[in-house]
C-alpha cells in the first residue's frame, strides 16, 4: 500500500512504477486471495492493466487475482451445499466437480451435469463474505482517509454508501439470476454474443447455477495463436455493448473484470459472465453522458463544462480557474472519441497521461467535491473496457460508433 501511495504522490519525472519483488507481489495477491469480499475487489481492478501499476513480473503475478481466490475446503462446501439443496443434494447429479474451474472474490465456480443431462456452471459464495461487507467497507474506507487516499474536503460517505449497495447486491445470487435473466432478454438473439440461462430449480441466495459456457479467456486473444482482426472485433463488440447497455438497454454490467469475458473461437462469440454487479441506469443520466459525449466530439469546452457540472465532476460555485483545469482533464480522457478513425488502444498512453494530470490536480486539493455516487461502478466499466480494448492491442473506432446515437 505504501508503494501505492509513494506513485500516487509522486510528481511528474519521478517514477511511476511500483518497484516490487516476485515474492513480495506473491505475498500481497495470496493475502488478498484469503481475504476475499471488497479487498480482493480492490486487487482485482488493480491488476486489471497492472503494467500501469507494477513492473511487468510483478503485473503477471498479480493477473492471478482475476479468477483466482483460495478455495474453501471441501467440508465447508459440502456443507454449504447441503445447506442450500438439502441433504440428497447430489442424488440430483450426474457428476458434479468438487474442483472449482474459477475463484473470485466473492465464489468459487464448479462444473456439473444433471441426472437429467444439463451442463451447468455452478456458482458457490463463499461463507461469511455477505455477513462481512459493512465491516468490509468500514475498513478501506478508513484506510483512505488515513493513509491519504482521499483529499480532506471530500465527503465519501456517498461513495462508500453505494459500493456498500453494490457490495450486497452482489451477494444476492437470485438478484444476480434476475440481472442475467433480463439481460440476456435485452441481448436476445445476437448471433456475436452468448448469455448463459439460468436454471431456478438449483438456484438460491447463495448458489447460481447457470449454462456451462466453453471458450477462452479474453485476454487470450493478445497470444500468437489469434490474429489481429479476431482482436478487434471482440474489442470492437464489447465498446458497442458498452454504448448500447448506456444509451438503449438503460442496464449496465458494471464489472469489467477480464475474467468476465470468454471467447468461443468455434462459434466466434463472445461469453458474458457474472452479473452480479449489473446498475440500472436513468434516462436522465444516460441523456448527460450523452451530452458528455457530444462535447468531446465537438470539442466544446462550455457543454463538457456543463455536463461535467450535472455529474457532479465540478463544483458549481468552482473557480474559473479550478473550473478550466478540471475541464482540460475531462476534455483530454476524451481523446478517444476526438481521433479521426480507429483510436489505436495499442501504442495509446492516454491512462498515464490522464493519471499524471488527475494527479497533480489531486495534489493541488483541485477536487472539492466527489461526483453523483451513481457513477462510481460506470466509470469501473468505462476504464475496465478500455484496458481490455489495450490488453487486446485494439484499433477501434469509438467515435463513429458514437455517432449512432449522437
Amino acid at each position: 500500500m505504501g508503494g501505492i501511495l509513494k506513485m500516487a504522490r509522486a510528481r511528474p519525472g519521478e517514477a511511476n512504477q511500483i518497484q516490487l519483488t516476485p515474492a513480495a507481489t506473491k505475498r500481497f495477491t495470496d493475502r488478498l486471495a484469503r481475504m476475499r469480499g471488497a479487498a480482493m475487489k480492490m486487487g482485482q481492478l488493480m491488476s486489471m492493466d497492472g503494467s500501469d501499476l507494477f513492473s511487468a513480473e510483478a503485473a503477471e503475478i498479480m493477473s492471478a487475482l482475476r479468477d483466482r481466490a483460495d478455495p474453501m475446503p471441501m467440508s465447508q462446501l459440502t456443507a454449504l451445499l447441503q445447506a442450500e439443496w438439502g441433504r440428497n443434494w447430489n442424488h440430483r447429479f450426474k457428476r458434479f466437480e468438487f474442483q472449482p474451474i474459477a475463484a473470485a472474490s466473492i465464489g468459487q465456480v464448479h462444473r456439473a451435469q444433471t441426472r437429467d443431462g444439463r451442463h451447468l456452471a455452478v456458482k458457490v459464495q463463499f461463507p461469511g463474505v455477505r455477513e462481512s461487507i459493512d465491516s468490509d467497507i468500514d475498513n478501506l474506507g478508513f484506510l483512505a482517509r488515513t493513509l491519504g487516499m482521499v483529499p480532506k474536503q471530500v465527503d465519501l460517505q456517498p461513495m462508500l454508501s453505494e459500493a456498500r449497495l453494490q457490495l450486497r447486491q452482489e451477494a444476492d445470487y437470485m438478484a444476480e439470476a434476475n440481472s442475467l435473466d433480463a439481460y440476456r432478454t435485452l441481448i436476445d438473439d445476437d448471433p456475436d454474443f452468448f448469455v448463459p440461462a439460468v436454471h431456478r430449480d438449483l438456484t438460491t441466495s447463495r448458489i447460481l447455477a447457470m449454462d456451462f459456457a466453453d471458450g477462452v479467456s479474453i485476454e487470450r486473444l493478445a497470444g500468437p495463436e489469434f490474429t489481429r482482426a479476431e482482436r478487434e472485433r471482440a474489442a470492437e463488440l464489447l465498446c458497442r455493448l458498452m454504448l448500447r447497455e448506456l444509451f438503449e438497454f438503460g442496464l449496465v454490467q458494471t464489472d469489467p473484470n477480464f475474467a468476465n469475458y470468454l471467447y468461443d473461437p468455434g462459434s466466434q462469440r463472445v461469453v458474458l459472465l457474472d452479473f452480479g454487479a449489473t446498475k440500472t441506469l436513468s434516462n436522465e443520466l444516460a441523456g448527460t453522458y450523452l451530452l458528455l459525449g457530444r462535447a468531446a466530439v465537438s470539442d466544446d469546452l462550455a457543454k463538457i463544462r456543463d455536463g461535467a457540472m450535472a455529474l457532479g465532476y465540478i463544483a458549481r460555485d468552482e473557480s474559473p480557474e479550478r473550473v478550466a483545469e478540471l475541464v482540460g482533464l475531462i476534455r483530454l480522457s476524451g481523446e478517444v472519441l476526438q481521433a479521426g478513425g480507429a483510436y489505436d488502444f495499442g501504442t495509446s498512453d492516454l491512462f498515464e497521461r490522464v493519471f499524471s494530470r488527475g494527479r497533480d490536480l489531486y495534489l493541488d486539493d483541485a477536487f472539492s467535491q466527489m461526483p453523483d455516487p451513481a457513477t462510481l461502478f460506470l466509470h469501473r466499466k468505462f476504464v475496465g473496457i478500455f484496458m481490455l480494448c489495450r490488453r487486446l492491442r485494439a484499433r477501434v473506432d469509438l467515435r463513429a460508433m458514437l455517432d449512432e446515437y449522437l
